[in-house]
């Protein structure tokens, strides 16, 4: 079983929305984690309202610090990706065994929208582009893959439709 880490500054939206789609999606084949480098403090309530519509269980998602995965006795990562271009600009914490890294760039459904549904569709957008990113990265064998193979194909699974010009960049 994998530990997957997925990054964004406030762990409170594109974070907490990729935790959860890739501990569902991912069966026992990894244990997803979410943090950020400045955490909210709440995952965002538009978020866990679109999470729970969906039919996943919210009651352990929490906004919560990238230092606490860097503690001893903290699962060990194997891969750590950022989602939003904050985090993958910023100088994470050394990651106890050198986990491989990679950005998934996600436009920040966070404040967008005026009205409630406006907002559930901002989010619906993240959701369905983490979704995409996570099938893809499910239909890799991803625990036999070398570090440098498994970095180069979760990065260009990081350019896929939605990436951010910055991730496309980065991919290629």
């Amino acid at each position: 079983m994998k530990h997957i880490l997925i990054l964004c500054t406030a762990n409170s939206a594109r974070s907490i929305l990729a935790e959860s789609l890739l501990n569902r999606l991912g069966g026992n084949r990894l244990t997803a984690h979410s943090a950020g480098s400045k955490p909210r403090g709440e995952p965002n309530p538009d978020g866990l309202a679109l999470l729970a519509e969906l039919g996943h269980d919210t009651s352990g998602l929490r906004s919560k610090s990238w230092a606490e995965f860097a503690e001893p006795g903290a699962p060990s990562m194997d891969i750590v990706i950022t989602v939003c271009d904050n985090a993958a600009n910023e100088a994470c914490p050394i990651w106890p065994g050198a986990p491989v890294q990679a950005h998934w760039g996600i436009a920040d459904p966070a404040g967008k929208g005026e009205t409630a549904a406006e907002r559930r569709a901002a989010f619906l957008d993240a959701y369905r582009l983490l979704e995409m990113r996570a099938n893809a990265l499910l239909a890799l064998p991803f625990e036999q893959m070398p570090a440098g193979e498994l970095r180069t194909a979760l990065n260009a699974i990081g350019a896929l439709d939605g990436a951010t010009e910055q991730a496309r960049a980065a991919a290629a």
